[in-house]
């Protein structure tokens, strides 16, 4: 008899240990513990010269980034694009083209793209893409095409 007794307790207590293990494993999940996004850090950057103050991605795909460019000579930019492949496709083309002295940024509202359809996505789920930039030097007149990495958790 002594054994029945000593063996219930030991079900009974490792049975509570179990369950309150479960409803904290439970909880840890609900708030997003264990969801890689959550801890996923928000890039946005180009190589040198030009510069990604911030960024913003709606569900609606719809991307407000600040770019600042630090070139030798003032530029102008001709038309900026997002997009999972980094092609310059989906390119907004910018008319009139937006004229930038050195140091100076300027705020951009994009489209993103992914798998060429617009993109669209629930708060908290990741985009990475690629940001694409076309300008034109002032002095010298080359154009240029820019790509910068692109992580955002949608808002």
């Amino acid at each position: 008899m002594m054994r029945l007794q000593s063996a219930i307790e030991y079900i009974t207590t490792y049975g509570w240990a179990i369950l309150v293990l479960a409803i904290v494993l439970s909880a840890l999940y609900m708030l997003g513990v264990f969801n890689n996004n959550s801890f996923a850090p928000n890039v946005c950057s180009f190589p040198a010269n030009i510069g990604c103050i911030s960024a913003n991605l709606f569900q609606s795909g719809n991307l407000i980034v600040n770019i600042e460019q630090s070139t030798q000579n003032p530029i102008n930019i001709t038309a900026i694009g997002c997009n999972t492949n980094g092609t310059p496709s989906d390119m907004n083309i910018i008319k009139p083209q937006i004229y930038l002295q050195i140091g100076a940024n300027h705020t951009f509202n994009v489209q993103c793209y992914g798998s060429n359809t617009i993109f669209s996505g629930s708060p908290s789920t990741l985009y990475t893409g690629y940001l694409i930039l076309n300008y034109t030097d002032v002095q010298s007149g080359f154009q240029h095409v820019v790509v910068g990495k692109l992580v955002q958790k949608v808002v």
